[in-house]
């Protein structure tokens, strides 16, 4: 019957498309643009380390340049108030003192002046303990000569002023060797205007800095305390010869030798050797090339380039004209061993002289036992 035969019809069942699996050459077509987009990136990530080296080194640089820079300002501010401070605390008060000094005793007056001396010294330690920069080492050690220099005079000036008070006959040779001090004052103004103010100033040009100002200093207030007469009007002292005629002719002396026991010292660059002990002598033997007597010689002998410089001397109490004199200068102490050292012997100049050059000779030396 037909209803059986629409039963028995089978089911017709709607298949779906079974969907592509990815990959084949769909996914292979994709890979060099995957691979491009890698190297993009790997390349801009190489450039922006790059980048940023440079501007870490371009900053490293910049922080290095700045610090130096502060650096050389800092030294020159510090030599600056140094200088003012020698000046202002030792100079101006020291010659004040020695200008209006009838109302003090000799005694407080050398203790005054010591006084001044222990500033100066104190100046000079500070100028040493400075952090240096490496392109002012040059500025730095004529600076440390200037303060030395300063300190050295006033304690000579200290030392000699109770006897430039005193009698005539001792005032002189006293006067006459404050004067003597009062150039290596002068000297300390040259040193410091030729060679620590241009060598700090060079080195300012030089690192392109600006506003800086680049201080002056004037220890000696003026040239007449170079002159022993003028010293001793203004200290108020019976001595400094030039103010008593001068004998006519030429005056001073010249070195003729020194020798310890039986060596001869060659002058420098010869290298000397001498024999060490506490008992060594310098023998000196100068000549009177004037026409004229000359009284209370003094004979330094100063040992440098080994620790403390050691300085002694010797007074020779007459010299006739046109003959030789002889000192023994015994060292008193031994002398340093095993290392080279400087001998530096010097004769006095006397009131009238006029040739200096002749009056000191350096020799360089090594003691041995």
């Amino acid at each position: 019957m037909s209803f059986f035969d629409d039963d028995d019809q089978p089911t017709r069942t709607t298949r779906t498309p079974r969907p592509r699996r990815a990959g084949g050459r769909a996914a292979s077509a994709g890979g060099p643009t995957d691979q491009q987009q890698l190297m993009i990136r790997r390349a801009i990530a190489i450039g922006v380390l790059v980048i940023l080296l440079i501007v870490i080194v371009l900053g490293f640089k910049s922080c290095r340049d700045n610090a130096r820079k502060n650096s050389l300002r800092d030294y020159n501010r510090e030599v600056a108030t140094i200088v003012q401070d020698s000046d202002t605390q030792v100079s101006k008060p020291l010659f004040d003192l020695l200008t209006s000094n009838q109302n003090q005793s000799p005694v407080t007056l050398e203790t005054q002046i010591n006084q001044y001396r222990v500033v100066a010294d104190q100046q000079a330690q500070r100028a040493r303990d400075l952090d240096v920069p490496s392109q002012m080492t040059g500025a730095q050690r004529h600076l440390t000569t200037v303060l030395d220099f300063r300190a050295e005079a006033l304690a000579v000036v200290a030392d000699q002023i109770r006897a430039a008070l005193g009698s005539a006959r001792a005032a002189e040779d006293a006067t006459n060797e404050i004067a003597g001090q009062m150039q290596k004052l002068l000297a300390s103004d040259v040193v410091y205007s030729q060679r620590v103010a241009p060598l700090i100033k060079q080195e300012l040009d030089d690192n392109d800095i600006t506003g800086q100002t680049i201080a002056s200093s004037k220890f000696l207030p003026n040239l007449g305390w170079l002159d022993p007469g003028t010293v001793a009007t203004r200290i108020g002292g019976e001595g400094g010869g030039a103010t008593q005629p001068l004998a006519p002719g030429p005056h001073g002396h010249g070195l003729t030798s020194v020798s310890v026991g039986d060596t001869t010292l060659q002058p420098q660059p010869a290298v000397n050797r001498l024999p060490a002990g506490s008992d060594t002598t310098f023998d000196v033997t100068f000549q009177n090339q004037g026409a004229n007597d000359e009284t209370n010689v003094k004979v330094t002998v100063r040992i440098s380039g080994a620790g403390k410089p050691i300085t002694v001397n010797k007074t020779v109490p007459q010299t006739k004209a046109g003959a030789e004199a002889q000192v023994q200068i015994p060292l008193g102490q031994s002398p340093p061993i095993g290392t080279p050292v400087t001998i530096k012997v010097t004769v006095d100049k006397v009131r009238g002289e006029q040739t200096t050059d002749n009056n000191t000779q350096s020799y360089t030396a090594l003691f041995t036992r």
